[in-house]
């Protein structure tokens, strides 16, 4: 039986892998994806959960928002309206609970962010 934190880690690595094998070393939509692996943990947590997402939903690049897709997949949801929607009708319980499994997964695609995309913290790729 495998822990909440390994079935996150195996998601996230299948996730950030297939888009850096989709987009090649130097190309701007994998160092978007990267910067946002990287940001979106301190938005989420200077922000807010649904605020974080609504953000970048809103205001990202496509590349972003395909994160976003993938830690919904990652979350066990279906895909990151889905994800959102739910995290909007939660009571506070759940929506604490939500925001800490969200950031747990978000831990490793910050990792797998820098190991396997190359995108250290601080690049520029997020406007």
């Amino acid at each position: 039986m495998k822990t909440l934190s390994q079935e996150y880690a195996t998601s996230a690595y299948k996730q950030v892998s297939a888009f850096g094998n989709k987009y090649k070393e130097g190309n701007p939509e994998r160092k978007q994806y990267g910067a946002m692996a990287h940001k979106l943990p301190v938005l989420v947590r200077q922000a807010g959960l649904i605020q974080a997402l609504v953000f970048v939903e809103t205001r990202g690049k496509e590349s972003q928002r395909r994160l976003l897709e993938d830690l919904a997949n990652t979350l066990g949801r279906a895909d990151a309206k889905t994800f959102r929607e739910e995290c909007q009708k939660a009571d506070l319980p759940d929506y604490m609970w939500l925001t800490r499994q969200t950031l747990a997964a978000l831990e490793w695609y910050k990792r797998f962010a820098e190991s396997v995309l190359n995108i250290k913290p601080g690049e520029e790729g997020v406007e």
